[in-house]
């Protein structure tokens, strides 16, 4: 018996139990959904972190008061809070004056969330923070409207705003922003740049936010210390020497902080390498047990299907002792068997995978963006077939093995 009459019988017996065989194929289709949902959400939120990672920059990198090993438990940041003292920008000029290797070097501060009025309008719980002008250069901003601020507004400490488009379509619908006037905790700003939109992540605006001089947001709120300290935002010129680049920022940090060798630093440098590091050794465990979960479903999805074919294999006993009178050999019969338990099996992989590539569309819309690859595609609809072929081992075996005579008195 060849491969493509086998498949028609196989096709031909599940079409004649309509019912049973879509029963039998939900367990598979809501294993092969739930995998697929979870796997497209791990794989979606790896494409956002790179993407995001990708626009801030690869050669780009931060230097601040705390590491990421600064917060391991109570003690190692307790310790931290004594040692690590604030940055300054006297620090960020011995930087810029001594590094050889180093691009553009610019500083943050902030931020503060605050209530915003303008245009007759107000909005709560708006993100206050500064910035230097060479941040727009280093950040790589994409301006929708006006500009960014210049260095003479920064070294006077003008009263303009950068501002984000939610802002700007709240404060002053149907017109421009540009020249407009708003107010911080009653001190007034006037806005010079509204920025491209960038949408949500988890459901949270990226776009209500006001960045400000970097001097004009300490002026404002109270001086640039504790919450507001700056920190520095440093490119390399050559994305070839990126990791020599850090090292000789971390030197020159070491030598104006005047620490001892063999001290641990007193600041931290954070790559996106190490931003990477940390959101993989989070998202990697967690992912793993949240894929175990569906993958419990597919197996109870393959145990249905063994339990389907067993009483398949009793219900065509007879068929099965005609077909062996006729010639057929056990070898025809395991394989019709198989066939027809991985057929069925892969149809509901086929169906769980369209599900899933509807709730990511919905999720999309909603959240942030998903995404199945070919490979996991053609993964999902390989394993549910396997799954199938291998709960239908034992009953094809068994309808195999029937003696031809038993079979065909069997009622």
């Amino acid at each position: 018996m060849n491969f493509a009459e086998t498949i028609k019988l196989a096709f031909a017996a599940i079409w004649a139990h309509k019912l049973r065989s879509f029963l039998t194929l939900l367990g598979m289709i809501i294993g092969v959904t739930a995998f697929m949902i979870v796997l497209s959400l791990l794989q979606g939120f790896s494409s956002y972190v790179d993407e995001k990672l990708a626009g801030i920059g690869s050669n780009s990198f931060t230097v601040r008061r705390f590491s990421f090993d600064d917060f391991k438990d109570t003690d190692t940041i307790a310790a931290a809070q004594r040692r690590n003292t604030e940055l300054t920008f006297a620090e960020m000029d011995f930087i810029r004056e001594r590094a050889q290797l180093v691009g553009l070097i610019g500083a943050k501060a902030g931020g503060s969330s605050r209530e915003v009025r303008g245009g007759g309008q107000s909005i709560s719980s708006v993100q206050i923070s500064g910035a230097e002008p060479i941040i727009a250069i280093i950040d790589k901003l994409d301006i929708a409207e006006g500009r960014y601020f210049s260095e003479p507004e920064n070294n006077n400490s003008t009263r303009v705003a950068y501002i984000g488009m939610d802002v700007a379509n709240k404060l002053f619908p149907g017109r421009s922003a540009i020249g407009e006037e708003l107010t911080i905790s009653g001190i007034p700003y006037r806005i010079i740049g509204v920025q491209t939109a960038k949408g949500t992540v988890f459901g949270q605006p990226q776009d209500n936010f006001i960045t400000l001089p970097i001097k004009t947001f300490g002026s404002a709120f109270g001086g640039l210390r504790n919450q507001r300290a700056p920190y520095f935002v440093v490119t390399a010129k050559d994305d070839k020497k990126f990791t020599e680049t850090v090292e000789e920022v971390r030197t020159l940090m070491r030598i104006k902080r005047k620490i001892p060798f063999g001290e641990k630093d007193s600041f931290g440098i954070l790559t996106p390498d190490a931003i990477q590091k940390l959101i993989g050794g989070v998202t990697g465990p967690i992912g793993t047990v949240i894929l175990i979960v569906p993958s419990i479903a597919l197996l109870v999805g393959g145990i249905v299907i063994m339990n389907i074919m067993l009483v398949a294999v009793t219900e065509r006993t007879r068929e099965i002792g005609i077909r062996k009178s006729l010639g057929a050999r056990q070898s025809d019969i395991l394989k019709q068997f198989l066939y027809e338990s991985a057929t069925l099996s892969a149809m509901g992989g086929i169906i769980g995978l369209i599900l899933a590539e509807i709730a990511g569309v919905i999720v999309t819309a909603v959240f942030f963006q998903t995404r199945i690859s070919l490979l996991a595609a053609f993964f999902a609809i390989a394993f549910s077939a396997i799954v199938g072929a291998l709960a239908g081992l034992y009953p094809a075996w068994k309808a195999a093995r029937l003696d031809p005579i038993e079979a065909l008195r069997a009622d």
